[in-house]
């Protein structure tokens, strides 16, 4: 009977500083190859099928904003629909200032899904017990979406029980600065993503090494992060049920893409979907502007 239908989910996963790029010796996507499949997507394309019947949709990023996109104004826009930069009059860099955060306040993708009764949602992100110890000033437009919603955050107990990832999902950063939890592959780390995706209507997913290795212009890190965030995403669908999930991949401006520059580049990025709504995602997604109606309308068809 149709209430004991399966509801439909959406796991978005951000990528932060992936756009498109040419194929060329300064893009690490176009040195691997097959390796990073399904992440690359090149300005020479002709066809919107990727990897594994996955579809891109080329997103605009610099939404009719003259400058460099930025990760502030991009991640607003990315989680409310709503384009900040243009209602700025410019891009924002680092983090989001208060007008920024009162967009995702009232208009986060988290909010908006609360007001149409739909649930339950999550942000997988673990944050260290720094964060809820020394409450930084300055917090990302994910963190300020979550908290808007009044979601609680994850903490490392969470991860070490199989509940979270960090943003770096092997844990090495962690272990480095210290913390005592496990060394992650992408595929243990993807296998965790799923299931936290299967529990919920919506899931969220930040990465943001990728910006930080493009702003370093440095090849071997950007070949070796990029091939293991390809094996992550492969797990990732593979793990997932894919006649009832949606597994989006999009990102808030380019950078890693071209590292013949330490600046995020003008590019598009990709909007990439597997699953049930795929070709919706593909056909909707034009802009940032479009990822939050795009979800909506999954969650609600």
């Amino acid at each position: 009977m149709l209430h004991n239908a399966p509801m439909s989910s959406v796991l978005l996963i951000f990528i932060d500083g992936l756009g498109i790029g040419a194929r060329s010796p300064h893009n690490p996507l176009h040195l691997l190859g097959e390796r990073a499949a399904p992440l690359a997507v090149f300005a020479d394309q002709t066809t919107e099928e990727v990897w594994n019947g996955g579809r891109a949709a080329r997103t605009d990023a610099r939404l009719g904003v003259e400058g460099r996109p930025q990760s502030a104004s991009g991640q607003t826009t990315m989680l409310t629909g709503i384009n900040a930069p243009l209602l700025r009059g410019h891009h924002k860099q680092g983090f989001p200032d208060q007008p920024l955060r009162a967009l995702l306040h009232e208009h986060s993708i988290f909010v908006r899904l609360q007001q149409r009764g739909i649930g339950p949602n999550t942000f997988a992100n673990a944050y260290t017990r720094r964060f809820f110890e020394e409450r930084p000033r300055w917090v990302s437009a994910t963190t300020v979406a979550v908290e808007a919603a009044g979601l609680p955050f994850r903490t490392l107990d969470d991860l070490r029980a199989g509940r979270a990832l960090f943003h770096d999902f092997t844990n090495s950063e962690l272990i480095a600065r210290g913390e005592e939890v496990e060394l992650r592959s992408a595929e243990e780390a993807a296998e965790m993503l799923a299931r936290l995706a299967i529990e919920h209507r919506f899931t969220l997913y930040e990465y943001f090494l990728t910006d930080r290795i493009g702003h370093a212009q440095d090849m071997e890190a950007a070949q070796r992060t990029l091939e293991q965030l390809a094996r992550f995403v492969r797990q990732t669908i593979a793990a997932v049920d894919l006649r009832q999930t949606t597994v989006i991949v999009t990102s808030d401006h380019g950078n890693i893409e071209d590292l013949s520059t330490h600046n995020h580049t003008l590019n598009d990025v990709p909007t990439l979907a597997w699953g049930m709504g795929r070709d919706l995602v593909a056909e909707r997604v034009r802009s940032l502007v479009d990822i939050v109606p795009a979800v909506i309308e999954l969650l609600t068809a």
